[in-house]
């Protein structure tokens, strides 16, 4: 039997700079998920947003283009991952370009890896940390801040369960 909780919604930014270098932070989420105590984490939907680090919209310099990546991820990583990595809850990329003498907002598109994340019957996670990273070019003008909201339920799964799907999302 699964009991739920009501929906709730974890937030967090990271700022990813603008020097073509990869940055993460923790999300600690062991209010919410113990393997051992059966109680698991259900993420429903992720929500994100690119920025400068007044939550404004970015600008690219003049005649260039840039790009912005971010990854959620149940282990920790040294540089961006494929997504097809089993650690890998969600994935995202803009990219930005400016055609004009100055600096300008970019045309933007996301259309390589669409933003939002919605999963029919969700993503469970078990362990009590999951890892936002991300990586931005040189040719944003200031440094891109990714925040993320995850909308989620907390669930009990049997000890057994809970404690396999823990490590299947750990190790290498």
């Amino acid at each position: 039997m699964v009991r739920k909780s009501d929906s709730f919604f974890i937030r967090q930014t990271l700022n990813a700079g603008q020097l073509n270098t990869y940055a993460q932070i923790p999300l600690d989420l062991g209010a919410y998920v113990d393997a051992l105590g059966k109680s698991v984490l259900r993420i429903h939907n992720i929500a994100v947003t690119f920025s400068d680090n007044n939550g404004k919209a970015l600008e690219v310099t003049a005649n260039t283009s840039a790009a912005a990546q971010f990854q959620l991820c149940t282990q920790s990583q040294g540089d961006i991952v494929f997504s097809s990595n089993r650690a890998v809850i969600s994935t995202g990329k803009l990219y930005g370009v400016n055609n004009i003498n100055g600096t300008h907002y970019p045309q933007v598109s996301h259309d390589t890896d669409v933003l939002p994340q919605m999963w029919t019957n969700g993503y469970l996670v078990a362990v009590d940390t999951i890892y936002l990273g991300g990586q931005a070019s040189t040719a944003w003008t200031s440094d891109v801040y990714m925040s993320v909201t995850l909308e989620c339920t907390v669930e009990t799964m049997s000890e057994a369960s809970a404690m396999a799907l823990a490590l299947s999302q750990q190790g290498a």
